[in-house]
């Protein structure tokens, strides 16, 4: 067999990369379910805890597109479930009527704290953490 060559290396990079990522969001998947959440509910509303930490603070729909790897149709949708469930309220920007805020109800920011242990300890499972080894 001969030497792999960049592109080869490169490739083989890549899909480590994806196979990491997909194990990560699978058991944070697992984690979550029983409170009726995925990885992408919880980024969103982890997202939300770091934007506004005081109740009543608010984030543009349009800043979260960014920052959570889903298109804005998807995020759109995603907000639209957990609005319903109580955990997010949707409001229209009055400076800019295309915009909508977001903001973290208490009842999502009570069950965002419940379950943060468990992303993190998935996160810990799948990633490795500071003391000890990664899988």
């Amino acid at each position: 067999m001969g030497a792999k060559t960049a592109g080869a290396r490169l490739e083989e990079r890549w899909r480590d990369i994806l196979s990491v990522h997909a194990r990560t969001m699978c058991e944070i998947d697992r984690a979550l379910h029983p409170h009726g959440l995925g990885a992408s509910d919880f980024e969103v509303l982890d997202l939300l805890v770091s934007e506004g930490p005081a109740a009543g603070d608010r984030c543009r729909v349009q800043n979260l597109v960014g920052r959570v790897h889903l298109s804005q149709s998807a995020l759109s949708r995603l907000i639209a479930r957990l609005e319903k469930d109580g955990l997010v309220q949707r409001s229209m920007c009055a400076e800019d009527r295309r915009g909508v805020y977001v903001t973290l109800t208490p009842r999502g920011r009570d069950l965002h704290a419940e379950i943060l242990p468990l992303q993190r300890a998935a996160l810990a499972r799948t990633l490795g953490d500071d003391e000890g080894p990664r899988p």
